[in-house]
C-alpha cells in the first residue's frame, strides 16, 4: 500500500492515513478481505509515530471500513463496501433538510461546498 503524509500539510497525519486507506477502500483499490500492514510496520514506513497510524486504525474500524481480527492482523471490512451507501444515505437525509429550510439548489450546494473544503 503507497501511503504518504505530508508533514507540511494542515491536515493532521492521522487524518492524511484515515483518509487514504478509505479511498482506497472506497475505489476498490483495497477489496474486502485486504490485509493492511501492522501498526508499526505502517508507522516505519511513513516515519510517523505508531499512535499515529492506530489512531488512523481505530477510527477506520469504527467507521466500518476495517476490522481487526487479533493476531491474526487487519482487514478491509465487507462493510467497507457500504460506505457509498451510507454517504448517500447522508445526502438524502440533507436534501431533505435543505428543503425544508427553504433552500434552492446552488445554495444548498454551496454549503456542501464549503462544508467539504473546510475538511
Amino acid at each position: 500500500m503507497q501511503l504518504t503524509v505530508d508533514a507540511d500539510s494542515e491536515v493532521p497525519p492521522f487524518e492524511q492515513v484515515r483518509g487514504g486507506i478509505a479511498e482506497r477502500i472506497n475505489s476498490g483499490e483495497l477489496p474486502v478481505g485486504s490485509k493492511l500492514p501492522t501498526v508499526r510496520a505502517l508507522s516505519a514506513e511513513l516515519g510517523i509515530a505508531p499512535n499515529t497510524v492506530a489512531k488512523s486504525y481505530r477510527e477506520l474500524e469504527q467507521a466500518g471500513l476495517i476490522e481487526t481480527r487479533g493476531r491474526a492482523g487487519t482487514f478491509v471490512a465487507s462493510a467497507g463496501d457500504v460506505s457509498a451507501q451510507r454517504a448517500a444515505e447522508a445526502a438524502a437525509e440533507y436534501a431533505r433538510a435543505v428543503h425544508a429550510l427553504g433552500l434552492g439548489r446552488d445554495q444548498a450546494l454551496a454549503v456542501v461546498r464549503a462544508a467539504l473544503d473546510a475538511d
